[in-house]
C-alpha cells in the first residue's frame, strides 16, 4: 500500500509525528512542492492508495478521484473537509475522513493575529526591511492602547482576539452575521452593527468561517466605510475579502494597510500584484503552522491512518465503505 502526504513543503510531517505504526506495513511519500489540479496532480498521485492532506491545502475534485484508479482512502488534517468532493469519493469507493479539532495545539492563529496587528501599527515588516539597506526611522508608529478593534465573527478564534483586544487596552467591538449583544457581551466585547464596525474601527479582523454566506463579506462597500488610517487583517481565508476591492483600497491608500495570511489562490502567484505593495504585510498561511499544532495533526493522520489499514475506520465523513471498489 501506498500513501502520498501533500503539499507538505518542509516535509515536516516526519518529523513531528511517529508514522512507524504506518511505515511497518505502507510506503510513505512526501510531495513537498503543489501539485496542479487535475492533472498534474494525477499522474503523481495515480499509484497511491491513500492520500493525507495538510488542512486544505489541495483541493481534491471529482475530476480528479475519478483519474485516481488505486485510491481507497483520504484522510484530512483539520475538521474542514470543502475542499474534497466526498460524494465523488463515495461514488468511487473512496472513503473520507478528517481528524478531530479540540482546543489541543490552540492559540496559534490568535498569536498571529496579534504579531500582524502590531507588525501594522508599527511598520515592524518595512523598517526591518530599510534597516538592513542601511536606513533609520522612516515612520511613526501608532500607539493600539485607547483604538478600536473590530472582530468579524466572534467564535472561539474571535473570543481569543477579544481577550487580547481587552489586554491592549482597547474598545473592541463585533459584529457576524449570528451574533447577538448578549453573546458579545459575554466574549468582553460591544454588539455593533457592520457598518458601524468598519466606520469606527482602527483595525478590522477577520474570523468568520469561509461559506457561499460569506464569500466576498468583505468588499469594496466595507473597505469604502473604513478610515484611512484603518487597518484590515485577515487569517480566516482569502476568498471573504473581495481581493480586487482590497488591492484598489491599498493602491489609493482608501485605508492605511492590510495583513493577510489567506489569498484567494495559494501559494501566492509569483506575479501577484499584492507582493508590489508597500502597506500590505503578506504571510504563507502561517496561523495553524506551528510544531505544535502540526504535530497534532499528523499525530492524529498517523492514528486515521493507521485504523483505515486495520479495517476500522475513524471520522468518517462520507458513506464510502473500505471493500466500495
Amino acid at each position: 500500500m501506498r500513501i502520498a502526504i501533500l503539499d507538505d513543503y518542509l516535509e515536516i510531517s516526519q518529523q513531528v509525528a511517529d508514522w512507524s505504526a504506518v511505515t511497518s506495513k505502507a510506503e510513505i511519500v512526501v510531495f513537498n512542492r503543489p501539485l496542479a489540479v487535475p492533472d498534474e496532480a494525477a499522474e503523481a498521485l495515480k499509484d497511491f492508495d491513500i492520500i493525507c492532506t495538510l488542512r486544505e491545502r489541495m483541493p481534491i475534485p471529482r475530476r480528479l478521484i475519478e483519474r485516481l484508479p488505486r485510491l481507497k482512502y483520504i484522510l484530512v488534517t483539520g475538521k474542514r473537509y470543502d475542499t474534497i468532493d466526498v460524494e465523488a469519493a463515495a461514488e468511487q469507493g473512496v472513503l473520507v475522513s478528517n481528524t478531530k479539532v479540540d482546543g489541543r495545539g490552540g492559540g496559534s492563529v490568535t498569536e498571529l493575529v496579534w504579531g500582524l496587528i502590531l507588525g501594522l501599527a508599527r511598520n515592524i515588516p518595512l523598517e526591518d526591511r530599510l534597516m538592513r539597506q542601511d536606513g533609520w526611522q522612516h515612520f511613526a508608529g501608532t500607539t493600539i492602547r485607547n483604538k478600536t478593534l473590530g472582530i468579524i465573527g466572534l467564535g472561539g478564534l474571535g473570543r481569543q482576539v477579544a481577550s487580547g483586544g481587552r489586554f491592549f487596552g482597547m474598545d473592541v467591538v463585533a459584529w457576524s452575521q449570528n451574533l447577538t449583544p448578549e453573546r458579545a457581551a459575554e466574549a468582553g466585547a460591544r454588539y455593533v452593527s457592520k457598518d458601524e464596525l468598519f466606520k469606527t474601527s482602527d483595525f478590522v479582523t477577520v474570523h468568520v468561517a469561509w461559506s457561499e454566506r460569506t464569500t466576498g463579506l468583505v468588499g469594496a462597500r466595507e473597505l469604502g466605510l473604513m478610515k484611512p488610517s484603518a487597518y484590515l487583517i485577515n487569517t480566516a481565508r482569502g476568498a471573504i475579502v473581495d481581493e480586487a476591492a482590497l488591492i484598489d483600497a491599498l493602491k489609493n491608500r482608501m485605508i492605511a494597510g492590510a495583513a493577510l495570511d489567506v489569498y484567494q489562490t495559494e501559494p501566492l502567484p509569483a506575479d501577484h500584484p499584492l507582493r508590489g505593495l508597500d502597506n500590505v504585510i503578506l504571510t504563507p498561511h502561517l496561523g495553524y503552522f506551528t510544531r505544535e499544532m502540526l504535530a497534532i495533526y499528523y499525530g492524529d493522520a498517523v492514528a486515521a491512518i493507521s485504523a483505515f489499514m486495520d479495517g476500522t475506520p475513524i471520522g468518517v465523513v462520507n458513506g464510502a465503505t473500505r471493500n466500495g471498489k
